[in-house]
């Protein structure tokens, strides 16, 4: 691992023509997301991948929940299943919940994250590990972690480079993913970390990535994303992994601007709309902004019944409206 000196000098990956087009196109579809207002998505999509996120982090660590359990656990409903994946939900759901409150800069928070969601599951949950450990796959040990000792300072060095390095966030949350995989700082529990806290960073530069279930992108890659972790293990860097999340990202963005908006009805459009409002007035040229596939006569109509329920307030007449929300 680096010094502080060589965190600084950006030594954890080298700068390759994949990763400066991937962090173009990603750059682009933020874009797109932050004018077309899909930074919050709708409350029910939100949901949806919430139980997709959960499931995919914990399905990679082999939880056999289903994303239905998932949903009904959320909802606070009994379901039956083993008692160790259960609760692995369950504490999972409530620190995806209190996401927003971490702080992803502060290693003491970062261990608190892990305290809450391994707690009951392992015997020092929120502590780092003292001993050795190494990654099993097969009959062989895929990964050898470095020594117990040693892991406190290499932590230290790595949320360093998060908070001092000129690197943009993205690519940071992606060399913070790996080189915290490399290190195992835990006895277990380092993959849903990794895949947390990466979220958790990428939050920092979109609020839309917490809508985002990145985590189901790699679990559909499952063996490529341990396969581009043993070849970082091998090179020294964190490069091909940075080209590979990087990927993963771009396709959920893709997936998040292709949202067929288009079948939402004129009460899914008004509180769509209204959840991502921005501003104190608007007119009906706004609205259409967010529904570009609708007409003026419909944009006109849900503005209407916007006003009828209750939800609006509107000024002015004819093309001379505004709207505020109630």
């Amino acid at each position: 691992m680096p010094s502080n000196d060589a965190i600084m000098q950006h030594k954890y990956y080298e700068g390759t023509s994949r990763i400066i087009a991937l962090s173009t196109e990603i750059g682009r579809l933020l874009g797109i997301i932050d004018t077309t207002t899909l930074r919050k998505p709708p409350a029910e999509l939100r949901k949806k991948n919430k139980v997709r996120t959960i499931r995919a982090s914990l399905a990679i660590e082999g939880n056999t929940l289903t994303e239905e359990q998932v949903t009904a656990l959320l909802e606070n409903k009994r379901v039956v299943g083993p008692a160790k994946d259960i609760k692995a939900v369950q504490n999972a759901i409530e620190v995806y919940e209190r996401l927003s409150s971490f702080d992803p800069f502060s290693k003491t928070t970062y261990l608190e994250a892990h305290g809450m969601l391994m707690a009951a599951l392992v015997e020092r949950p929120g502590q780092f590990r003292a001993g050795s450990v190494g990654v099993v796959q097969g009959d062989r040990i895929a990964h050898l972690a470095p020594p117990g000792w040693n892991v406190d300072n290499l932590m230290t060095d790595l949320f360093n480079y998060l908070a001092n390095s000129e690197d943009s966030l993205i690519i940071k949350s992606c060399v913070f993913h790996y080189e915290m995989e490399f290190i195992h700082p835990f006895m277990d529990g380092n993959g849903r970390m990794g895949r947390l806290w990466q979220t958790l960073i990428l939050m920092q530069e979109n609020p839309v990535f917490e809508y985002l279930p990145i985590e189901s992108e790699i679990k559909r890659s499952q063996e490529e994303y341990y396969a581009v972790l043993r070849q970082c293990d091998k090179e020294g860097l964190s490069t091909k992994f940075i080209e590979y999340i990087l990927g993963k990202i771009k396709v959920s963005l893709e997936e998040l601007v292709n949202l067929p908006r288009e079948t939402f009805t004129d009460i899914d459009r008004l509180h769509y709309f209204i959840s991502q409002l921005a501003k104190d007035r608007f007119t009906r040229k706004d609205y259409q902004l967010a529904f570009p596939n609708i007409s003026s006569a419909t944009a006109t109509r849900d503005l209407r019944k916007g006003v009828e329920l209750g939800l609006l307030v509107r000024s002015g007449t004819d093309r001379l409206s505004t709207y505020q929300k109630k």
